[in-house]
């Protein structure tokens, strides 16, 4: 299974915890391109190192070609609140990753695009382990 390990300010963790927010957003930025498209393939006219402007635009102009091809798949999230060793912490499920607009009520700039993770349940019996 493979696990993608997020940290939230603590309006979005809990938000997301509770099930109030559905969908969690990270900047179209060459770090997050990195940490959630597969960097061995590579879409026509898009070389893997871009700067800031150059993903946003491959990604807008793209955008169907690198849902299906270049974004891994992740079977779960771990969510923090926080860095410390004994931090608040929970797993759910993930729906999957697409680019797209995001929900202002859940923190997205209205127009903007951005990688948004869509969130599943919470994992059964798995978060007695995470919650503090």
């Amino acid at each position: 299974m493979r696990t993608l390990h997020l940290n939230l300010k603590k309006k979005w963790f809990d938000m997301i915890f509770s099930g109030e927010k559905k969908e969690e957003y990270r900047d179209l930025t060459n770090y997050w391109f990195k940490r959630l498209c597969d960097m061995k393939v590579q879409c026509e006219d898009s070389p893997v190192s871009l700067t800031k402007g150059e993903v946003y635009s491959t990604l807008s102009q793209n955008s169907d070609i690198l849902n299906h091809d270049l974004i891994k798949y992740f079977d779960n999230i771990i969510f923090s609140n926080g860095y410390a060793k004994d931090r608040p912490q929970f797993k759910i499920e993930c729906k999957g990753i697409e680019i797209k607009e995001g929900c202002k009520e859940w923190g997205a700039i209205p127009g903007q695009k951005y990688f948004v993770i869509k969130l599943g349940k919470e994992k059964e019996g798995e978060n007695d382990n995470y919650r503090n």
